[in-house]
């Protein structure tokens, strides 16, 4: 039987893991919107390539709350309903150098406004932005009934293992995501009588194109090694990850944080 097609939100779908991840919903029948921020070419490309119709592109800077609420009214004009969130946009690289590079910020190496301004902008993107737009799409959830069938809602977060390990080169990103998932969990209590589940998921590396520079460079061998099954993740085993978490049929694992780093980080 085939399932009912839902209408998925899925940020930061221009690349990496967010397009992987759109494509995977799609490939489930599912209708999703793509959104990006600056790489508008590259999320048209991914559009392009989504399987079936109904999919749609939104632009928004997720570190603006009036374009985080631009971006859930697109989405929802788009779809007619939101019933899946995959808050997966996060800044790691340094905006002001054009995403080329790590956004490294070691207390002792930078100065104080390079500090002030990573943690700005990192926490803008990466916590501020999933919190603001988990309110305005789990509210429109709970006015618009689901198609027959359906849950209320699932919210996916895409965490990382950084938020357990540290992160002592890029600490406002491990912090971000520390704070993602405590935030989750949180929204799983609020919002479970209603209906919505909310899990997030904390990868470790993933052999994206922005970390490709990493994985070719003299760092690579190590960080493979750093899972006894000597490889990262690719991004599509990510995607699988997230779409099997937002199931209908997955809403007792809400509330939960899921470890998916290939045994590199043990808790």
């Amino acid at each position: 039987m085939t399932p009912p097609s839902r209408g998925v939100l899925v940020t930061g779908a221009s690349r990496g893991v967010g397009a992987a991840t759109a494509r995977a919903f799609a490939e489930r029948g599912d209708r999703v919107v793509v959104h990006f921020h600056r790489s508008q070419e590259r999320a048209e490309e991914v559009l392009r390539t989504l399987r079936g119709d109904g999919h749609a592109l939104v632009r928004a800077d997720l570190a603006d709350p009036a374009e985080v609420q631009h971006l859930a009214g697109g989405a929802v004009a788009a779809l007619g309903r939101i019933d899946v969130l995959v808050n997966n946009a996060a800044l790691f690289l340094d905006p002001a150098d054009g995403g080329s590079r790590r956004g490294d910020h070691r207390i002792t190496d930078v100065d104080y406004d390079a500090w002030v301004r990573a943690w700005q902008t990192t926490l803008a993107t990466n916590l501020l932005g999933p919190a603001n737009l988990t309110w305005c799409v789990a509210r429109h959830m709970l006015g618009t009934p689901p198609a027959e069938g359906l849950p209320t809602g699932r919210v996916v977060n895409v965490g990382s293992r950084g938020a357990f390990r540290g992160e002592p080169d890029v600490p406002a990103y491990g912090a971000s995501k520390a704070g993602l998932h405590a935030f989750g969990q949180s929204m799983a209590i609020a919002l479970a009588p209603h209906g919505i589940s909310v899990v997030s998921l904390a990868p470790g590396f993933i052999a994206t194109d922005m970390g490709a520079p990493v994985l070719d460079g003299p760092e690579g061998p190590a960080v493979r090694a750093q899972s006894p099954f000597n490889r990262v993740a690719s991004p599509e085993e990510v995607a699988r990850a997230l779409v099997a978490l937002a199931e209908p049929a997955a809403e007792w694992v809400s509330g939960a944080v899921v470890d998916f780093n290939g045994a590199s980080y043990l808790r």
